[in-house]
Protein backbone atom coordinates (compact mmCIF):
# COMPACT_ATOMS: atom_id res chain seq x y z
CA UNK A 1 0.00 0.00 0.00
CA UNK A 2 2.84 2.34 0.86
CA UNK A 3 4.32 1.87 -2.62
CA UNK A 4 1.11 3.00 -4.33
CA UNK A 5 0.80 5.98 -2.00
CA UNK A 6 4.26 7.06 -3.01
CA UNK A 7 3.38 6.85 -6.71
CA UNK A 8 0.20 8.83 -5.93
CA UNK A 9 2.26 11.73 -4.62
CA UNK A 10 4.34 11.67 -7.79
CA UNK A 11 1.29 11.62 -10.08
CA UNK A 12 -0.29 14.56 -8.24
CA UNK A 13 2.82 16.66 -8.76
CA UNK A 14 2.83 15.91 -12.48
CA UNK A 15 -0.51 17.62 -12.99
CA UNK A 16 0.15 20.70 -10.85
CA UNK A 17 1.07 24.04 -12.52
CA UNK A 18 4.78 24.35 -13.15
CA UNK A 19 6.73 26.85 -11.07
CA UNK A 20 9.68 26.97 -13.44
CA UNK A 21 9.93 28.95 -16.66
CA UNK A 22 11.36 27.80 -20.00
CA UNK A 23 14.72 29.39 -19.24
CA UNK A 24 16.65 30.65 -21.19
CA UNK A 25 13.84 31.33 -23.68
CA UNK A 26 12.02 33.32 -20.99
CA UNK A 27 12.98 34.81 -17.65
CA UNK A 28 10.94 35.23 -14.52
CA UNK A 29 10.15 38.87 -13.63
CA UNK A 30 12.66 40.35 -11.20
CA UNK A 31 11.58 42.01 -7.94
CA UNK A 32 11.50 45.84 -8.10
CA UNK A 33 14.52 46.13 -5.81
CA UNK A 34 16.57 43.37 -7.38
CA UNK A 35 20.23 44.39 -7.66
CA UNK A 36 22.16 43.46 -10.79
CA UNK A 37 24.76 44.93 -13.10
CA UNK A 38 25.46 48.65 -12.64
CA UNK A 39 25.08 51.48 -15.14
CA UNK A 40 26.36 55.05 -15.08
CA UNK A 41 23.56 57.42 -16.01
CA UNK A 42 23.54 60.61 -18.03
CA UNK A 43 21.23 63.61 -18.32
CA UNK A 44 18.99 64.10 -21.32
CA UNK A 45 21.49 66.54 -22.80
CA UNK A 46 24.13 63.80 -22.75
CA UNK A 47 26.19 65.12 -19.83
CA UNK A 48 27.36 62.56 -17.30
CA UNK A 49 25.81 62.52 -13.85
CA UNK A 50 29.00 61.32 -12.13
CA UNK A 51 30.94 64.19 -10.55
CA UNK A 52 33.89 62.10 -9.38
CA UNK A 53 33.19 62.59 -5.67
CA UNK A 54 34.28 58.97 -4.90
CA UNK A 55 31.55 58.50 -2.27
CA UNK A 56 30.48 55.24 -3.90
CA UNK A 57 34.01 53.88 -3.61
CA UNK A 58 34.27 55.03 0.00
CA UNK A 59 31.04 53.36 1.12
CA UNK A 60 31.55 50.08 -0.78
CA UNK A 61 32.03 47.27 1.79
CA UNK A 62 33.66 44.99 -0.79
CA UNK A 63 36.10 47.67 -2.01
CA UNK A 64 35.24 46.78 -5.59
CA UNK A 65 34.79 50.35 -6.92
CA UNK A 66 37.66 52.56 -8.01
CA UNK A 67 36.97 56.18 -8.95
CA UNK A 68 39.36 58.98 -9.81
CA UNK A 69 37.91 62.42 -10.41
CA UNK A 70 39.31 65.18 -12.58
CA UNK A 71 38.52 68.84 -13.19
CA UNK A 72 36.01 69.51 -15.93
CA UNK A 73 37.51 70.94 -19.12
CA UNK A 74 36.32 74.57 -19.35
CA UNK A 75 35.63 74.38 -23.07
CA UNK A 76 33.92 70.96 -23.10
CA UNK A 77 32.62 70.00 -19.64
CA UNK A 78 31.76 66.34 -19.17
CA UNK A 79 29.41 66.84 -16.20
CA UNK A 80 27.51 69.85 -14.81
CA UNK A 81 29.79 70.10 -11.77
CA UNK A 82 33.36 71.25 -11.33
CA UNK A 83 34.65 67.69 -11.57
CA UNK A 84 33.74 64.48 -13.35
CA UNK A 85 34.56 60.79 -13.06
CA UNK A 86 37.75 60.51 -15.10
CA UNK A 87 38.25 56.85 -14.14
CA UNK A 88 35.43 54.56 -13.01
CA UNK A 89 35.88 50.82 -12.52
CA UNK A 90 33.86 48.07 -10.83
CA UNK A 91 35.38 44.67 -10.10
CA UNK A 92 32.54 42.15 -10.33
CA UNK A 93 34.71 39.42 -8.88
CA UNK A 94 34.28 41.25 -5.58
CA UNK A 95 30.94 43.10 -5.92
CA UNK A 96 28.20 41.80 -3.59
CA UNK A 97 25.42 43.95 -5.15
CA UNK A 98 24.48 45.54 -1.85
CA UNK A 99 23.35 48.77 -3.61
CA UNK A 100 25.14 50.95 -1.05
CA UNK A 101 26.91 52.79 -3.87
CA UNK A 102 23.52 53.76 -5.27
CA UNK A 103 22.38 55.08 -1.89
CA UNK A 104 25.58 57.07 -1.39
CA UNK A 105 25.65 58.77 -4.78
CA UNK A 106 24.54 62.43 -4.43
CA UNK A 107 23.65 62.80 -8.12
CA UNK A 108 22.11 59.36 -8.70
CA UNK A 109 24.73 58.70 -11.32
CA UNK A 110 25.05 54.98 -10.57
CA UNK A 111 22.12 52.59 -10.48
CA UNK A 112 21.73 48.84 -10.89
CA UNK A 113 19.88 46.98 -13.62
CA UNK A 114 18.18 43.60 -13.23
CA UNK A 115 20.89 41.71 -15.14
CA UNK A 116 22.80 39.12 -13.14
CA UNK A 117 23.92 36.54 -15.74
CA UNK A 118 27.65 36.96 -16.26
CA UNK A 119 29.95 34.46 -17.92
CA UNK A 120 33.52 35.70 -17.78
CA UNK A 121 36.22 33.85 -19.65
CA UNK A 122 39.01 35.93 -18.13
CA UNK A 123 39.46 38.19 -15.14
CA UNK A 124 39.83 41.34 -17.24
CA UNK A 125 36.24 41.05 -18.47
CA UNK A 126 35.04 41.08 -14.86
CA UNK A 127 36.47 44.57 -14.31
CA UNK A 128 34.04 46.98 -15.95
CA UNK A 129 35.44 50.34 -17.00
CA UNK A 130 33.61 53.62 -17.51
CA UNK A 131 33.27 52.87 -21.22
CA UNK A 132 31.29 49.71 -20.46
CA UNK A 133 29.26 51.18 -17.59
CA UNK A 134 28.11 54.44 -19.19
CA UNK A 135 24.68 54.22 -20.84
CA UNK A 136 24.44 54.71 -24.59
CA UNK A 137 22.60 57.46 -26.47
CA UNK A 138 19.29 55.66 -25.92
CA UNK A 139 19.79 55.42 -22.17
CA UNK A 140 20.40 51.69 -22.34
CA UNK A 141 23.17 49.64 -20.80
CA UNK A 142 25.93 48.77 -23.22
CA UNK A 143 25.58 45.04 -23.90
CA UNK A 144 28.73 42.99 -23.53
CA UNK A 145 29.38 39.66 -25.30
CA UNK A 146 29.56 37.76 -22.01
CA UNK A 147 26.19 39.05 -20.72
CA UNK A 148 22.84 37.35 -21.29
CA UNK A 149 20.28 40.06 -22.03
CA UNK A 150 16.63 39.48 -22.86
CA UNK A 151 16.01 43.16 -23.58
CA UNK A 152 14.15 44.34 -20.49
CA UNK A 153 16.64 43.99 -17.65
CA UNK A 154 17.42 47.71 -17.81
CA UNK A 155 13.85 48.95 -18.23
CA UNK A 156 13.91 49.78 -14.53
CA UNK A 157 17.13 50.37 -12.68
CA UNK A 158 17.47 50.36 -8.88
CA UNK A 159 13.97 50.89 -7.52
CA UNK A 160 15.05 52.97 -4.55
CA UNK A 161 17.29 56.01 -4.63
CA UNK A 162 18.30 58.62 -2.11
CA UNK A 163 16.31 61.74 -1.36
CA UNK A 164 19.27 63.99 -2.10
CA UNK A 165 18.60 66.57 -4.79
CA UNK A 166 21.44 66.81 -7.34
CA UNK A 167 20.91 70.54 -7.62
CA UNK A 168 20.47 71.08 -3.90
CA UNK A 169 16.95 72.48 -4.30
CA UNK A 170 15.28 73.17 -0.96
CA UNK A 171 12.06 71.57 -2.13
CA UNK A 172 13.74 68.17 -2.26
CA UNK A 173 15.02 68.26 1.31
CA UNK A 174 13.90 65.23 3.36
CA UNK A 175 11.94 63.92 0.39
CA UNK A 176 12.52 60.83 -1.70
CA UNK A 177 11.84 61.39 -5.40
CA UNK A 178 12.68 59.84 -8.73
CA UNK A 179 15.22 61.73 -10.76
CA UNK A 180 15.20 61.85 -14.53
CA UNK A 181 17.53 59.37 -16.21
CA UNK A 182 18.43 59.35 -19.86
CA UNK A 183 16.06 57.03 -21.69
CA UNK A 184 13.72 56.46 -18.74
CA UNK A 185 12.32 59.76 -17.46
CA UNK A 186 10.27 60.10 -14.29
CA UNK A 187 8.71 57.02 -12.72
CA UNK A 188 5.91 56.58 -10.23
CA UNK A 189 7.11 56.71 -6.62
CA UNK A 190 6.90 53.77 -4.27
CA UNK A 191 4.80 53.79 -1.13
CA UNK A 192 5.87 56.62 1.15
CA UNK A 193 7.77 58.46 -1.57
CA UNK A 194 6.94 61.75 -3.23
CA UNK A 195 7.09 62.93 -6.80
CA UNK A 196 8.97 65.92 -8.15
CA UNK A 197 5.63 67.78 -8.38
CA UNK A 198 5.10 67.18 -4.66
CA UNK A 199 8.51 68.66 -3.98
CA UNK A 200 7.67 71.77 -6.03
CA UNK A 201 4.38 72.17 -4.14
CA UNK A 202 6.29 71.79 -0.91
CA UNK A 203 8.64 74.61 -1.96
CA UNK A 204 5.72 76.84 -2.94
CA UNK A 205 3.94 76.24 0.36
CA UNK A 206 7.10 76.99 2.33
CA UNK A 207 7.55 80.25 0.43
CA UNK A 208 3.94 81.23 1.11
CA UNK A 209 4.30 80.43 4.80
CA UNK A 210 7.47 82.50 5.01
CA UNK A 211 5.74 85.52 3.44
Amino acid sequence: MGLFQGFGVTLKQMFKPRLTTPYPDAKRPKPPRFHGRHVLNRYDDGMEKCIGCELCAGVCPARCIYVRGADNPPDAPVSPGERYGFVYEINYLRCIHCDMCVEACPTEAITETKLFEFSFTNREDAIYTKTELLVDDDGRARRQPWEFWMGDEDDHTSAWMRATAPSGAVGYEDRVVWSEELGFGYRDPERGQHTAADAEDHTTNDAEDAS
